[in-house]
């Protein structure tokens, strides 16, 4: 029994619930900072309140993939959290703008993200479930392209609605310009019609046909590798040590940063420490009392039984996130202040640069759309892996190309590279990591898959804006050269991944004389 190979136009219906997820992430990302400032935040503390979206995403996503593998009903295996996190969200993008204090904006951005994750974790496990292994590549560059069209949508929204259809980008202090809430309200809307397309217009294999499938792939396999899944047993000895060790750490850290006084960001690293200790004493405690069925202590044992191919990987992730989050965190605040010289919110050429902005962040979004029908070409042409380093250094080239462009109207040329390092970052990691997943643990494992983009985006929200004080002057646009450099490290870490679909799956028969 084999997957049925999906014509041109199944996999857009299945992968169109991404152009509305995008919509959503692309507000975020390209008007949160603006509302923040709005609001009254000093750029120096963006950083902090943006931990919200990656702490997040560190909890809901491997529940909501533990919990995916396991569902099935009248709406299949997935697309259940499709349907429910599209309504959350979209009522998050109604509220945001609206938020008539600081407080209430970051916790909106807490809802939103969760929002978000419960409704995008399942769309990779997804693609995974339902395409042959030979058509993955197309499904996430699929995706891709969903991704930069409705993020293209998404950025380009308030600028739009100022320069085409005259509604003010600018307010009193301390309100969200009509221009950013309309865009919102806007872009709720297309979110829900996007996913619920998905929703309706496709079906899911059901538990019997993925267990079959997976004892096919597995009959591939040499002897030696049919394994239905990474042994996840790790020992109650092993859950303690590590628990007391790491929670010990984080306690010291506590210690240290408030005896020397250190910046209170760092007190989220410290926590971060402690939290993943305290993460394995409660294991323990399950593993002791014979929980083997009990979810959480499943999805600690799965992230210490990770495949090779993961960990790996999950180098290349941080990096190239760290680039990301520092991108999308400081590019409003850098531009603003580097190219149009203003650093107040409620003055015209900050708002006019905040809207360029949002232009910039279409741009490469644009741009990602159109590579993410290179990029298969060029995978093809040489490896997913050396495809992925060729467009994660033209990423950073473009994030380092920036501080030495000093029109802003020539930016664009900067998000050219940012663009295909995008459309790949959202397509060759999960083409690579999908053929090296056990068919039932594919959410679970998508779902961790997601720490090694939270914690670079949690360290960034905490570390960034300590170095741009202490280094750099608390100037901006310096995070876009820290978050070109990532870009480069992760590059030259993509050759130590091992591809599964570049190793042969069986052995040829010796040759006989």
């Amino acid at each position: 029994m084999t997957k049925a190979r999906l014509n041109l136009f199944q996999i857009w219906n299945m992968c169109f619930g991404f152009f509305g997820i995008q919509i959503g992430f692309g507000l975020q990302n390209a008007n949160v900072s603006r509302i923040f400032q709005t609001l009254g935040a000093d750029v120096n503390d963006l950083a902090i309140l943006w931990i919200a979206a990656p702490a997040t995403g560190l909890l809901i996503q491997p529940i909501i993939g533990h919990f995916s593998d396991k569902t099935w009903g009248r709406l299949g295996r997935r697309r259940p959290y499709f349907f429910w996190g599209a309504i959350l969200t979209s009522a998050a993008l109604l509220v945001m703008p609206n938020a008539p204090v600081l407080w209430i904006a970051a916790a909106t951005l807490w809802v939103m993200d969760a929002s978000i994750n419960i409704t995008m974790e399942p769309f990779r496990a997804f693609v995974g479930d339902q395409l042959p292994e030979e058509q993955r590549t197309t499904g996430y560059a699929m995706q891709s392209f969903f991704i930069g069209t409705g993020a293209v949508l998404a950025s380009a929204l308030p600028w739009m609605l100022t320069n085409w259809f005259n509604v003010a980008n600018t307010a009193a202090p301390g309100h969200v310009p009509d221009a950013v809430r309309i865009a919102f309200y806007t872009g709720g809307a297309g979110l829900l019609l996007a996913v619920m397309w998905t929703v309706f217009t496709t079906r899911e294999y059901s538990p019997e046909q993925v267990e079959a499938f997976e004892a096919q792939r597995l009959a591939a396999l040499p002897v030696e590798d049919r394994v239905a899944a990474p042994l996840a047993d790790r020992p109650v000895r092993a859950l303690l040590t590590g628990g007391v060790v790491w929670a010990v750490a984080g306690a010291i850290g506590v210690a240290l940063i408030l005896a020397l006084k250190l910046e209170k960001e760092l007190y989220v690293l410290a926590a971060l420490v402690a939290g993943f200790g305290l993460c394995q004493l409660v294991a323990a405690g399950f593993k002791r009392k014979g929980g083997a069925q009990n979810g959480f202590l499943e999805v600690v044992e799965d992230l210490f039984a990770m495949p090779a191919t993961m960990k790996q990987l999950a180098v290349v992730q941080f990096f190239s996130w760290f680039g990301l989050f520092a991108m999308w965190i400081y590019t409003t605040a850098a531009v603003t202040a580097f190219h149009y010289h203003a650093s107040d919110p409620t003055s015209a050429a900050y708002n006019a640069g905040a809207d360029w902005v949002g232009v910039l962040f279409a741009a490469y979004n644009g741009v990602a759309a159109i590579a993410a029908l290179i990029i298969p070409f060029l995978a093809r042409a040489t490896s997913r892996k050396t495809s992925h380093a060729i467009n994660l250094v033209l990423g950073g080239l473009g994030l380092l190309s920036i501080p030495f462009i000093k029109d802003p109207s020539l930016l664009w040329i900067s998000m050219i590279g940012v663009g295909f390092a995008w459309s790949s970052i959202l397509s060759a990691p999960y083409s690579i990591l999908a053929g090296a997943l056990p068919a039932r643990k594919m959410g679970v494992y998508m779902g961790i898959f997601n720490f090694f983009i939270v914690i670079p985006q949690l360290l960034a929200a905490t570390v960034l804006g300590l170095l741009l004080k202490t280094f750099f002057g608390g100037q901006a646009i310096y995070a876009l050269v820290l978050g070109a450099g990532a870009f480069f490290i992760a590059a030259i870490s993509v050759f130590a991944v091992t591809d599964p679909d570049e190793v042969p799956k069986t052995l040829p028969a010796p040759a006989r004389a």
